[in-house]
């Protein structure tokens, strides 16, 4: 792809621009549901929504090759099914019969955005949902320029199509559990001090965006305006958010940091993927206390305190088996798949 983000045009439109047909599912209560094979779509944020699978053949309303979004419960996930699937009412089906996989997976980050206007009590109707906006490369004010989109994502399917085909299993040499460890007090800024640096990357094409999300590992978009750049190895802790407050994520690589919204973990230790993702479980425990009445600021972020595993002879955290840990719980996910 020779075209960047930066070269190219971009246009606001509306849902009912870009989709030919925007549909709810209909609704087909537990009782009603006939055992069978075919994905039955609902608002669940897992297994790309899929919530079971079943046969029924009337009064349903099937789909393929196109987006779902989830108009209640988890309000604005979307998901992309290239196979044929029924939809239930508390999703809406986004369909383009001449948009191809790579079109729609472009869609899916600008889309998802929209879910974070609403909630639980606030559901995405249909009429909603036809007028919302969103911005897209562009070939003129009134048509999207497919062809960067579908060259865009292939060309990030290269990069993919270059991993191992195979991903080899963690060496785990340590078996404990959770309950035959130590666990002591310790204060978060004993480990962590608050990043409000700028850290200097590469002149790449993009960086994640990391902002106060519940999902995505707080990612929202991806940008090329490096103002905020962190680096990796650092943990994101959300300050507020609808949902997301309190929530943490390990961040390997650079990114770009919401810095009004989201609070940057460095390390003050050797820390890891492995121990990193460990720390974030014990973080995200603040999920639900915090929220808009009741935010993360510099001086709580001081007092408060986590228990976390230590080596009983020293007193220091006990590094290895966290790391060990999350090797095992890893190796647990790649097996099954």
């Amino acid at each position: 792809m020779n075209r960047k983000f930066e070269q190219i045009d971009w246009e606001f439109f509306s849902l009912d621009e870009i989709f030919t047909t925007i549909q709810r599912g209909k609704r087909l209560t537990k009782k009603n549901q006939i055992k069978g094979d075919i994905p039955y779509i609902s608002s669940t944020k897992y297994n790309n929504g899929v919530d079971g699978f079943i046969g029924n053949e009337e009064n349903v309303r099937k789909y393929s090759n196109c987006l779902t979004i989830a108009n209640s419960g988890s309000v604005g996930n979307i998901f992309y099914h290239d196979y044929e699937f029924i939809a239930s009412d508390h999703v809406t089906a986004l369909v383009n019969e001449e948009l191809v996989k790579e079109h729609y997976m472009f869609l899916i980050a600008s889309i998802s955005m929209i879910g974070e206007k609403y909630s639980f009590n606030r559901e995405i109707s249909d009429d909603r949902i036809k007028r919302e906006k969103i911005k897209l490369p562009a070939v003129s004010p009134d048509e999207p320029d497919w062809e960067f989109m579908k060259e865009y994502i292939e060309s990030k399917q290269e990069i993919i199509s270059d991993l191992p085909p195979q991903v080899n299993l963690n060496v785990v040499s340590d078996e404990r559990k959770l309950s035959d460890v130590t666990w002591d007090t310790i204060k978060i800024s004993d480990l962590f001090e608050i990043d409000k640096t700028v850290t200097q990357v590469n002149d790449k094409e993009l960086l994640p965006y990391i902002s106060a999300k519940k999902m995505r590992n707080g990612l929202k978009e991806f940008s090329n305006d490096f103002t905020n750049a962190k680096a990796g190895n650092t943990i994101t802790w959300n300050k507020i958010g609808d949902g997301g407050a309190g929530l943490a994520y390990y961040q390997e690589t650079p990114y770009v940091v919401d810095s009004i919204n989201v609070m940057v973990l460095k390390p003050l230790f050797n820390m890891n993927r492995y121990s990193g993702l460990f720390i974030v479980g014990i973080l995200s425990q603040y999920h639900g206390i915090f929220g808009h009445g009741y935010t993360l600021t510099d001086k709580r972020f001081s007092m408060l305190k986590i228990k976390i595993p230590i080596i009983e002879e020293t007193g220091r955290i006990d590094l290895e088996f966290m790391e060990q840990y999350m090797k095992k719980k890893e190796n647990e996910v790649l097996e099954k798949h």
